[in-house]
């Protein structure tokens, strides 16, 4: 198979815990987080064949997520990413290189993202349906080829089922993105599995898949085809680690990376995710 790599999840690990799951919250119930993830300098991506890019790029999100029961089966979902993005001048400057370009830095929102999960079964095993919708509030830059999200609307379809047991549970779905402006369609699959370890303290091992139907013709910049970043047709198959350490049953503190079998135009590169999440009810 040969060697794994660590790969980028910054568009994957904040937002994975919660809203891919088949539990909804209780009418009334606000889930909040707020998390910050970081790949730090990096110049390789997974391709066909792998290739080095000839600047180093570091990528931090700031994200906050948020879930609030419309009843007990019926939940709302808000995600807003806020990025920051490095790039360096070019390793070995090269002066005939027509797009030679210097050092950037740029703060932007990604693509924010609204949806709504609707509980179906709740039995031994509970399956519910879920769409989000994932808008072009992101940015790109001309000078540095930076892009801080898809240059699209998203839409994302999801079957999602889990069941709990004394002390751990198991969870899993699949479902589409579908995104506008000639970006492909990507099919997504995915099951994580959670035990208490400890009093409080919680380990969540997933598995990941996005596969590229490879059904989109969109043209992107040069110089954003050299960052790699939100190009098209990007796929990876993933696994990871996630932990949990509840303060109190309201509040808790999460931290996670991820590493890749495969993939495609993303980075390879170690991404750490830290966040604290405070559930509330406003009718109390």
């Amino acid at each position: 198979m040969g060697k794994l790599n660590i790969v980028c999840f910054l568009f994957l690990l904040p937002f994975i815990l919660f809203s891919q799951s088949p539990w909804t919250q209780k009418k009334g119930e606000f889930h909040t987080q707020f998390s910050f993830s970081t790949i730090p300098s990096y110049n390789e991506i997974y391709g066909e064949p792998d290739f080095e890019i000839n600047r180093n790029i570091t990528d931090n999100t700031f994200q906050l997520y948020g879930e609030y029961g419309v009843s007990d089966k019926t939940t709302l979902i808000l995600n807003i990413p806020f990025k920051n993005i490095t790039t360096s001048g070019y390793i070995e400057p090269i002066s005939s290189d027509p797009f030679h370009v210097n050092g950037a830095t740029i703060n932007a929102f990604g693509n924010m993202e609204a949806g709504i999960k609707h509980n179906f079964i709740n039995n031994k095993w509970l399956v519910s349906g879920q769409l989000n919708i994932e808008f072009n509030t992101s940015s790109y830059d001309e000078i540095s080829g930076i892009r801080t999200g898809y240059n699209a609307f998203t839409f994302t379809p999801l079957i999602n089922f889990g069941r709990s047991f004394n002390k751990s549970y198991l969870q899993g779905f699949t479902g589409f993105n579908f995104r506008t402006n000639d970006y492909s369609t990507n099919f997504k699959i995915g099951a994580e599995g959670g035990t208490k370890i400890i009093n409080r303290i919680w380990i969540i091992a997933f598995l990941d898949f996005v596969i590229s139907l490879d059904n989109g013709d969109i043209e992107l910049p040069q110089l954003n085809q050299q960052t790699a970043l939100y190009i098209n047709n990007q796929e990876y198959t993933a696994f990871g680690l996630k932990f949990i350490g509840e303060i109190t049953p309201d509040l808790g503190l999460i931290a996670g990376f991820g590493g890749a079998f495969t993939g495609n135009n993303v980075a390879k590169q170690a991404a750490i995710n830290f966040g604290i999440y405070y559930k509330f009810n406003a009718s109390k």
